[in-house]
């Protein structure tokens, strides 16, 4: 059996359904998807942006979020149509030139707050929406602002310093 074959930027799928057209990570992208398909399947699978993690599939964990217009929300809730002639940004596009890591991914690795990885994206990407609305919040805001995503094994002491560093950069 071939392997399924990847869009580059720009490109179209081949496939029958509904043409979407969605500006991820500041490249645009014309998919044809079937009605039903998840934004954060289409973020793994179609686009190969796998940092976008897919946990409970139930908006529960949190390992989806993605930036949608620089507000945080769990990709796997949303229809990827439903994004459509909306900004979305994953945690590979908070990189810099290279892949290198942003300040905030810097602050996560410098403070403790990676472990096992498998929340971290979606860590990142609710702070940094909340850092975007408010680039001073004190420990009781970024405690909220990550209430929606689960870790299992830092105890977010580390989390919560990593973003507090930022704050303070």
């Amino acid at each position: 059996m071939a392997a399924p074959s990847h869009p580059q930027p720009g490109s179209v799928r081949t496939a029958s359904g509904r043409e979407v057209r969605l500006a991820v990570n500041g490249r645009d992208h014309v998919l044809r998807l079937d009605g039903s398909e998840r934004l954060s399947a289409v973020l793994r699978r179609e686009l190969r942006l796998t940092g976008v993690k897919e946990g409970c599939l139930e908006g529960e964990c949190g390992a989806c979020t993605v930036l949608i217009d620089d507000l945080p929300v769990n990709a796997c809730l949303m229809l990827a149509f439903q994004a459509e002639g909306r900004r979305i940004t994953t945690v590979e596009g908070l990189a810099g030139p290279g892949g290198a890591l942003s300040s905030l991914q810097q602050a996560f690795v410098d403070n403790g707050a990676v472990q096992c990885g498998y929340c971290t994206p979606g860590m990142v990407m609710a702070a940094q929406g909340l850092l975007l609305r408010n680039p001073a919040p004190d420990e009781a805001e970024i405690r909220d602002a990550l209430a929606g995503n689960l870790c299992r094994c830092t105890g977010f002491q580390g989390i919560v310093a990593a973003v507090k560093a930022e704050a303070a950069s």
